[in-house]
């Protein structure tokens, strides 16, 4: 997505609009990132119990989703164009 640069310098309210929404994907991005962490550190944790088997599958499942949501969500902000079709 492009946005114009005006000629005196200043930035449109589209141009400020837009740095807003990007900077609102990069708190989740940066919360995601936090969240894939915390259930990585979690599961070698848990794993040394083995009364918590259904708790580790349970993160192996939500680290996998996380991961998925968080390359889409990448993908759909920064790298597709207007005219791009979603693909994943």
């Amino acid at each position: 997505m492009t946005v114009p640069v005006p000629v005196d310098g200043r930035r449109a309210p589209e141009q400020v609009s837009h740095e807003r929404s990007l900077g609102e994907v990069s708190d989740v991005l940066l919360n995601l990132d936090h969240t894939l962490a915390r259930a990585k550190k979690a599961k070698v944790r848990m794993a040394k119990d083995p009364e918590a088997h259904n708790a580790v599958l349970a993160l192996d499942d939500l680290i996998r989703e996380l991961e998925r949501v968080r390359k889409r969500l990448v993908h759909d902000t920064y790298y597709a164009d207007d005219a791009a079709l979603r693909l994943l």
